[in-house]
């Protein structure tokens, strides 16, 4: 049969309801793909987590700051454990056994009072490692603070903070560090105190830098918008942007403040007898460098395989943290 066309010449849609009213339809939504909640739930999660997979991802990549990292860890572990792994008491001397060769009884040979080499180094560890971190601490406490206030402040209190620092700065920081260490008495603690004020202006300029960067983000401006206190606005926003450079720095700093103790140990400015760190053993060898190298090698060898520990994982934190990572 033919369909019949109404006047208006349009088909009848014969689901229409008489009125010429389409009736209500209830249209069902298309299943969301597998997997669509996983990923949004993802997406919605907080960015410091994605972040720091990203980092992790990243550091397992960099097998040398890997390999620095588990030696670093060893030597720590050798540090607390000292008196376990330690052969001999580190303090007694054995004058008819002075400068015995490695091997035997000694495994690292005895030194001019006839103690114990590997023994001391295994105790030396301790000092070493207290007073690196001790100049690093005493640096990131005196120059991080500043720095926050140099970047976000006005022009007049950066410009006073800075001038401060350029005066620090323009002394030679090994003679910086014997004056102070002068001022205050040779011990390790004042030593790693000058030190640490050294270290201070380089961690003062690096937040300071950061922060002129942070503070021109538009998070920045909208925090100020909504009247959110500066001090707020300083802990929970530009110190979390600051501490990826500042921890890459304080690695670096820690391998130097190792061989700025050494330095001063050496010339008799850090621990004093008969505690022994790596350089003081280093100074003490050096004088029997002929009759005996070994008091002169085997000290030396823990500080430059740790500063080079210490500058690999700064070089892997950094290109971890970075968006490129350097291949080959």
């Amino acid at each position: 049969m033919s369909q019949q066309i109404p006047e208006d010449g349009q088909a009848q849609d014969p689901t229409s309801a008489p009125g010429g009213e389409a009736p209500s339809r209830t249209v069902d939504p298309a299943p969301a793909p597998a997997g669509e909640g996983t990923q949004t739930a993802e997406a919605l999660a907080g960015p410091s987590l994605s972040a720091r997979k990203r980092f992790l991802r990243r550091f397992r990549k960099q097998w040398p700051a890997m390999i620095a990292l588990v030696y670093l860890v060893l030597v720590t572990l050798a540090a607390v454990l000292a008196p376990v792994l330690a052969t001999h008491d580190p303090l007694s001397q054995n004058l008819g056994n002075v400068l015995a060769q490695p091997g035997g009884e000694h495994l690292l040979g005895t030194d001019d009072l006839g103690r114990d080499l590997y023994s001391r180094i295994v105790f030396a560890s301790r000092v070493s490692l207290l007073a690196a971190v001790q100049a690093v601490g005493v640096g990131v406490a005196i120059g991080v603070i500043p720095g926050l206030i140099a970047g976000y402040s006005g022009k007049k209190l950066d410009a006073i903070i800075m001038r401060i620092t350029d005066a620090v700065m323009s002394f030679p920081p090994l003679i910086l560090a014997i004056a102070i260490v002068g001022v205050l008495g040779p011990n390790l603690t004042n030593a790693m105190i000058a030190v640490g004020i050294i270290f201070a202006p380089r961690f003062l300029r690096l937040v300071r830098g950061t922060v002129l960067a942070v503070r021109q983000e538009t998070f920045i401006e909208a925090s100020l918008s909504i009247g959110t206190p500066v001090r707020r606005i300083l802990r929970m926003h530009v110190l979390p942007n600051v501490l990826s450079p500042l921890i890459v720095q304080i690695s670096l700093a820690t391998a130097l403040a190792m061989l700025a103790e050494a330095s001063l140990s050496f010339l008799g400015l850090g621990v004093q007898p008969p505690q022994a760190s790596w350089g003081s053993m280093v100074e003490r060898g050096f004088r029997h460098t002929a009759s005996a190298p070994w008091l002169t090698v085997f000290p030396g060898l823990p500080i430059a395989m740790t500063v080079l520990a210490f500058n690999v994982l700064g070089d892997g934190i950094r290109d971890s943290i970075g968006r490129e990572v350097r291949r080959g």
